[in-house]
C-alpha cells in the first residue's frame, strides 16, 4: 500500500510517497481501506516537530479518515469487514490503509460521502467537546469564535448557533466572514481591520462574551480575553498563528473567568464511551440536515504537500481533504 511518509521533521515539500507492506490489526483494532482523509492544522505542525505529539520517525501523518473496513481484530464487536466507516487516529491517515482503534471508528451514514465523512470527526468532535463538555455552553449565551472560517472554527460557529448561542465570528478577511454568516454567525469581526476588544464591547453592550473559542493563539488571545464577560470561559483549542500567548493571570481573576484547555484527541482516547455518545449526537444532527461540513478543496494523496502548504498559507476556508 502507498503512504505519505515524514522521514525528518520539516516543511511539507520534504514528505515522500512510498510503498509499504499491508497492515494487520491488533486486538480491538481494525484495518481501514482509506477512501478519504481530512487535513487539519495540527498536521502542518506534526510534520515539523512542533506539535505536542512527536511520533518516532519515520511516520505517516493524518488523523481524520473515512473508508471501508478491510480486516477486524479480535474483540471488535460493532464493526465488520465491508462496513463504511469514519474514524480518528493520531497518525497514519495519509495512506491507502490505516489501523484504527475500534473505539474511535464509527459506521458512517450512507448519505454521507467519504470526503464529507473525512471532514467530520476532528472538526465537529473538537468543537462539540469544547462547547458542550468543557465550556458547558448555555442557550442564550454569547460565543466568540476566533479563526472562525477554519475547519474547527466554522464547526464551532455552526454548533454554537445550533446550541442556542448568539455567535460572533472573528476572522482576517471579509470573504471568510461571509462564509461564517452563511453558517449562522449573528455578528462578525474582521480582526485584521478592527480593534478586537473594542468590537466585542460594542457588540455585547459592554457586557463581554460568555465563551471564547480560540484555535488561533498569538496576540488575539489576550485581546479577546480582555473582552470576556464576568464568569466567562476561555477555551484554549490551538495555536494556528504559530505563537503560544503568555496570558496575564490578573485578567481571569478580575472577571472570575476560567481558562479551559481543549485536547479532543486525548479525550477521545481516554473517554471512548463519552466520545462515542458525542459522535452519535453529531451524526444525528447531520442526518437531520443541521450540520453541513464545508469542503474547500479535494486533493489526491500524492498532492498532500500542496494541500498542507495551502493550510500554512492561510488560504483555506473550512476543510481540505485528500482523496485516496
Amino acid at each position: 500500500m502507498k503512504a505519505i511518509r515524514c522521514k525528518k521533521f520539516g516543511p511539507p515539500d520534504e514528505l515522500v510517497l512510498e510503498e509499504l507492506p499491508s497492515l494487520k490489526p491488533a486486538p480491538n483494532e481494525v484495518v481501514v481501506t482509506v477512501k478519504a482523509c481530512g487535513i487539519n492544522f495540527p498536521d502542518t505542525l506534526i510534520i515539523q516537530g512542533l506539535y505536542q505529539l512527536k511520533p518516532e520517525l519515520p511516520f505517516t501523518p493524518g488523523s481524520d479518515i473515512a473508508g471501508i473496513i478491510k480486516e477486524v481484530g479480535d474483540g471488535v464487536k460493532h464493526l465488520e469487514v465491508g462496513d463504511e466507516v469514519f474514524g480518528f487516529v493520531q497518525i497514519g491517515g495519509f495512506a491507502e490503509e490505516v489501523v484504527v482503534p475500534a473505539a474511535t471508528c464509527f459506521l458512517k451514514s450512507r448519505k454521507m460521502g467519504f470526503p464529507i465523512a473525512a471532514s467530520f470527526m476532528v472538526a465537529y468532535g473538537t468543537s462539540y467537546h469544547a462547547l458542550n463538555d468543557r465550556a458547558k455552553l448555555i442557550e442564550g449565551e454569547t460565543l466568540l469564535v476566533l479563526g472562525a472560517s477554519g475547519g474547527v472554527g466554522l464547526a464551532a460557529v455552526e454548533l454554537g448557533k445550533l446550541m442556542g448561542a448568539k455567535v460572533i465570528a472573528a476572522a482576517s478577511t471579509d470573504d471568510k466572514l461571509q462564509l461564517c454568516r452563511e453558517y449562522g454567525a449573528d455578528h462578525t469581526i474582521n480582526y485584521a481591520k478592527e480593534d478586537l476588544k473594542g468590537a466585542i464591547k460594542e457588540l455585547t453592550g459592554k457586557k463581554g462574551v460568555d465563551v471564547i473559542y480560540d484555535p488561533v493563539g498569538g496576540t488575539y488571545s489576550e485581546m479577546a480575553l480582555r473582552g470576556i464577560a464576568w464568569g466567562g470561559r476561555f477555551l484554549v483549542v490551538g495555536f494556528a498563528s504559530g505563537s503560544i500567548p503568555k496570558i496575564p493571570l490578573n485578567l481571569p481573576l478580575l472577571k472570575t473567568a476560567s481558562i479551559v484547555g481543549v485536547f479532543w484527541g486525548d479525550f477521545a482516547m481516554r473517554h471512548p464511551k463519552q466520545n462515542m455518545q458525542n459522535t452519535k449526537t453529531l451524526m444525528q444532527w447531520h442526518e437531520e440536515g443541521k450540520l453541513r461540513p464545508h469542503i474547500h478543496k479535494i486533493y489526491k494523496l500524492q498532492d498532500a504537500a500542496k494541500a498542507l502548504e495551502e493550510i500554512i498559507d492561510r488560504q483555506v476556508r473550512g476543510k481540505l481533504v485528500l482523496e485516496v
